[in-house]
C-alpha cells in the first residue's frame, strides 16, 4: 500500500505576520493612551494643641480665613474667594521664594473646603513650609 505524502504546496500554513502587526499596534496604543499621574503631596507641619508655643517669623505669609470663608492675605482682604485670586495675592507677596514660611489661620467655624483651598493654592505655588495656627486649650 502506497501512501501519498503531502507536498509543501498541499500543507496548510498559518501566516502570523498580520497577527504580530496587530499586537504591536495594540501595544503602541496602550502605551500612548496610558496616563501617568504624579502624586503631589504638600508637606504640612501639623501643630499639636498642647505643646510649646512657637513664634512666627516676620517674613511669613499669613492667610486668615474667617467664619464666612472670606480670605485675607497679610491683612489685605481679597475681593472674592476664587482660587486664582488667592494664588495671585499669595504669589505677589512670595516673589518666587518657595522656602518662605506660610501660615494658615482659620476660624473654628470655617468650612473644611476653605482651608483645603488655601492649602491647594500653596501647593500649586510650590510653598512647602506650611503651618496651621492653633490656640492652647484651657486647662
Amino acid at each position: 500500500m502506497k501512501f501519498n505524502r503531502q507536498t509543501k504546496k498541499d500543507a496548510v500554513s498559518l501566516d502570523i505576520t498580520p497577527l504580530i502587526d496587530i499586537v504591536f499596534l495594540l501595544v503602541i496604543f496602550l502605551v500612548v493612551s496610558t496616563t501617568f499621574t504624579d502624586k503631589t503631596e504638600l508637606t504640612i507641619d501639623l501643630p499639636q494643641a498642647k505643646g510649646q508655643v512657637q513664634m512666627q517669623s516676620n517674613d511669613a505669609v499669613e492667610v486668615v480665613i474667617d467664619a464666612a470663608g472670606e480670605y485675607s492675605v497679610n491683612g489685605k482682604r481679597l475681593i472674592n474667594d476664587d482660587i486664582n485670586t488667592l494664588k495671585s495675592a499669595i504669589s505677589q507677596i512670595v516673589n518666587n521664594n518657595t522656602k518662605r514660611p506660610f501660615l494658615i489661620t482659620a476660624d473654628a467655624k470655617t468650612t473644611h473646603q476653605s482651608v483645603v483651598k488655601v492649602m491647594d493654592a500653596a501647593g500649586q505655588l510650590g510653598l512647602t513650609n506650611l503651618s496651621i495656627t492653633t490656640v492652647q486649650p484651657d486647662e
